[in-house]
């Protein structure tokens, strides 16, 4: 499959070399990059764009509650918190709530900095 250019080519590239732990950290931004984007369309009354933007938040929260390690004993403590922020969402969605989605955008970004923290800590290749 072709791509179209040098970005699309480059991205496609980092996804496929990336460790587990940067693939976390990818989709981590993309929710958040994603959370943002649902907030400017409720602000600028583009109902559509909140809602696709919601719904590709709530798919990488899915994706991972589906790849929690249930053999640990923490995966039910972020099986909770993703539990909770996928009905954030969907009130969100439903409301079309830009609070709720700026109290979704804190919990994501926390989780985020945790989880570079986490890298940092294991010396996990990607994290300045």
């Amino acid at each position: 499959m072709a791509l179209p250019n040098g970005y699309a080519q480059y991205n496609n590239s980092k996804i496929l070399t990336a460790s587990p732990a940067e693939l976390t950290l990818m989709l981590y931004d993309g929710a958040i990059k994603f959370a943002n984007i649902a907030v400017m369309g409720m602000e600028q009354n583009d109902i559509q764009k909140a809602h696709n933007n919601i719904i590709r938040v709530q798919r990488i929260i899915e994706e991972f509650r589906n790849t929690l390690d249930r053999k640990y004993p923490v995966a039910e403590d972020f099986d909770r918190i993703y539990v909770y922020l996928l009905k954030r969402l969907y009130e969100a969605n439903v409301k079309k709530d830009k609070e709720i989605m700026e109290e979704v955008l804190t919990h994501l970004r926390s989780m985020r900095d945790t989880w570079i923290q986490v890298m940092k800590a294991n010396k996990v290749r990607g994290v300045v």
